[in-house]
């Protein structure tokens, strides 16, 4: 296929999220058997058809970029990882819902690949909060990714969600809080399948006005 008819997401997150096998379960549709760690970055491809506002079907080449690393390495090691976020048409951001550091450490991962990292502890903060005006800006798409939701305890699950609709709405992002080994919670016709092949739209759609 043509260059025009592929699009780059990045998919960011601390090591150990599942970020792996998201992306294998996204673009294989199976489980993925023997996950490893991912060392520099890893890219696979989702086949995504888009036909709304066009005359007939279009097809696309969803690339998803796994980036691996931390969000507190060293500078050298956030430049070196800056080749990756160049020409992005979406980001998503992926955290462990067992693990609240790896949902709070997001903003950094965010602001990094937006080039917005500027303060010495690598978040932008307005009154003592992380501003969220600096996502309602901006124009790249983002899609927020929960993993590991089989493993919260029945009555914890309703803190969990609330602290992730926090953050969705901090990154004026929709959510999806899902299993990687199990496939059923993106089958068709769920609400996070929907979300999804929404989030991907949008990302056709940016992806068509930079090449205008």
């Amino acid at each position: 296929m043509a260059s025009l008819d592929r699009v780059k997401v990045l998919v960011l997150g601390d090591s150990g999220v599942g970020k792996s096998s998201l992306v294998h379960l996204l673009c294989q549709n199976q489980v993925l058997g023997n996950p490893s760690w991912t060392v520099g970055c890893s890219v696979d491809v989702r086949v995504q058809d888009y036909k709304e506002g066009t005359p007939e079907e279009k097809t696309y080449y969803i690339e998803l970029w796994d980036v691996g690393g931390s969000v507190g390495s060293a500078s050298s090691v956030k430049s070196t990882r800056a080749v990756f976020y160049n020409s992005v048409n979406g980001i998503i951001l992926v955290h462990d819902l067992t693990n609240k550091k790896s949902s709070q450490n997001l903003y950094r991962w965010s602001l990094e690949a937006l080039n917005k990292d500027s303060s010495p502890t690598g978040v932008i903060v307005s009154n003592g909060d992380y501003d969220r005006e600096q996502f309602a800006e901006n124009p790249v798409p983002l899609l927020l990714i929960g993993t590991k939701f089989d493993q919260i305890p029945e009555n914890k699950r309703n803190e969990v969600l609330t602290r992730t609709a926090f953050l969705s709405e901090d990154f004026n992002a929709e959510e999806i809080n899902l299993d990687c080994t199990n496939p059923r919670y993106l089958a068709a016709g769920t609400s996070n399948a929907v979300k999804l092949s929404r989030f991907f739209d949008k990302e056709t759609i940016n992806h068509q006005r930079l090449i205008m």
